[in-house]
């Protein structure tokens, strides 16, 4: 039975980690796998979803889900795997959430079934919402504060090199072999780098547990959701997630057909542009302690809607450009958001961290989906006006922020 204790009793100063020591890199190693491990087994359908659309005949919309169940109901997990953590531990959770996604995707790989595949998809999104929602929160406990923004930068850096790595095997292995090949080495390896993450990462030392009070667990969300900041950071994240899936979900469709005609591989190799990701999230995170920290936002979004604007062009080239630029300014966003979140709040900081993940994979599951309307209505020409329009709206939420004397 686990003994709860309350954190008026914790009354241990704070150990907190800094940078340059073994612990800290202990700790970036620690969750690099756990990234690794998170972002490959997510996103591994994104680059073969016109691999689905072909075999079990899908529309683009129908074959996104693959990749929406499994955001959707990490969304929806985050809600309680967070708080869960407060009352288990951080590791414990984050590292079953490895090993059970793991095994999921494994298993996955073996239906035949479409509804099948996208139930065991949605149960691995769960899963995985273990590690998403409790990873910035043990970060933000056990880092040293002038070292926050920076290790949250390599955070979303080795995310990233996850994500990107999913992407591209699963497009090469599924042109060579079939997509069920191409989960089940993703699922395998995935187990591996679970077992690096439960070997390196070292135990919370200003963690303290707390009883779970239903009441209270509502309120805390409540009371996060009150603050207008926060809710705008929210919003804000919501919408950079739901852009960056929209735009990487439907850009294999457009290239598999004329005038580029590109194999599945060659657009599985456009997940290198994710790599952006490795200099923008860490570089924000040192630019911000140099000029205003919405100024900064506001220029990375500016680089999203340039970037977007871009791909417009009907030559490769140019488009990769504008993919370049809009990955750099989206991983520049998401540093900067979700370091705010952690610095601004002070009490209930899983609740904020939760809640700003949760809209921030809704943003992915909704608009990952809707954006199937526009390329069956208008193509490439509807996806960049809608995505424009979200990004604008979120420039125009940052200007509210920067009106904003508490932040």
């Amino acid at each position: 039975m686990i003994l709860l204790k309350e954190k008026q009793e914790f009354s241990k100063k704070k150990q907190y980690i800094k940078k340059n020591t073994k612990k800290f890199n202990q700790v970036i190693l620690a969750l690099f796998s756990g990234g690794f491990s998170t972002f490959s087994i997510l996103y591994c359908v994104q680059s073969i979803l016109p691999v689905f659309s072909k075999q079990f005949y899908l529309t683009p919309a129908e074959s996104s889900l693959s990749l929406s169940a499994a955001t959707g109901m990490m969304a929806l997990g985050m809600l309680f795997t967070g708080p869960l953590s407060d009352v288990v531990g951080r590791k414990l959770i984050m590292s079953a959430s490895l090993f059970i996604a793991a095994i999921l995707t494994i298993i996955c790989s073996m239906m035949t079934s479409w509804t099948t595949i996208i139930l065991f998809r949605a149960l691995t999104g769960l899963a995985l919402s273990g590690v998403v929602a409790v990873a910035m929160t043990y970060i933000s406990e056990e880092i040293h504060p002038s070292s926050l923004s920076f290790c949250m930068g390599l955070y979303i850096s080795g995310n990233t090199i996850g994500g990107c790595s999913g992407r591209l095997l699963s497009s090469i292995l599924a042109e060579k072999f079939s997509w069920n090949i191409s989960l089940v080495i993703i699922g395998f390896f995935s187990l591996i780098s679970s077992c690096f993450f439960l070997y390196f990462l070292p135990q919370s030392k200003n963690f303290c547990s707390i009883s779970i009070n239903f009441y209270s667990f509502l309120n805390r969300f409540y009371l996060q959701l009150k603050k207008p900041e926060l809710f705008i950071l929210f919003l804000i994240g919501f919408i950079l997630m739901g852009s960056f899936v929209t735009i990487f979900n439907y850009i294999g469709y457009r290239l598999i057909l004329e005038p580029f005609l590109l194999y599945q591989s060659s657009i599985g190799l456009l997940s290198t542009i994710y790599l952006t990701g490795v200099y923008s999230s860490p570089k924000a995170g040192i630019l911000i302690k140099k000029y205003c920290r919405n100024n900064i936002l506001i220029v990375s979004l500016c680089l999203m809607v340039t970037g977007v604007f871009i791909t417009q062009c009907d030559n490769l080239f140019i488009i990769i450009l504008g993919l370049i630029i809009f990955s750099s300014g989206f991983f520049a966003s998401h540093s900067i958001a979700s370091s705010w979140i952690s610095s601004y709040t002070k009490t209930a900081k899983v609740q904020a961290t939760s809640l700003y993940l949760f809209f921030y994979y809704l943003g992915s599951s909704v608009f990952g989906t809707f954006g199937g309307f526009f390329w069956f209505h208008f193509k490439w020409y509807g996806i960049l006006m809608f995505i424009i329009t979200m990004l604008l709206l979120a420039i125009f939420l940052s200007f509210k922020l920067k009106k904003n004397k508490n932040l």
